[in-house]
């Protein structure tokens, strides 16, 4: 079994960063592509950002490129998402997932296994 155990979340004003965690710890059977979604309020939960066990390259949705940065320890324990110049659209509970998609699925929420109970990140105007 895996367990994920997001924090760092918080309440901050716009342009202001924040720095999440996610803690992975259990089985994992090998390495495990990591992964950033969240959920706003009445949206779906959406892909932010991972990086892939594949290549161990990073991608990022569109909204977020060039203000986050996902990065991971080298045990691959620990996944974090550095994000800077924060918007009020950024608000949402963000999630970490683990789960071993191919490239072109890497943001596909589908294809994660675990999951954490998510952080809440709030961005006042």
């Amino acid at each position: 079994q895996v367990q994920l155990v997001e924090s760092g979340g918080g309440l901050v004003q716009a342009g202001d960063s924040l720095r999440l965690s996610c803690a992975v710890s259990g089985r994992t059977g090998g390495r495990y592509t990591m992964a950033w979604f969240r959920s706003a309020p009445g949206k779906e939960r959406e892909f932010v950002a991972a990086i892939s066990a594949n290549n161990g390259n990073s991608y990022y949705a569109d909204s977020v490129k060039g203000r986050f940065t996902v990065s991971r320890d080298s045990a691959w324990n620990t996944l974090y998402l550095q994000m800077n110049l924060l918007k009020p659209e950024d608000t949402a509970i963000y999630y970490c997932g683990v789960g071993r998609p191919i490239i072109s699925a890497i943001s596909t929420e589908s294809m994660y296994y675990y999951w954490g109970q998510g952080t809440q990140v709030t961005v006042s105007s």
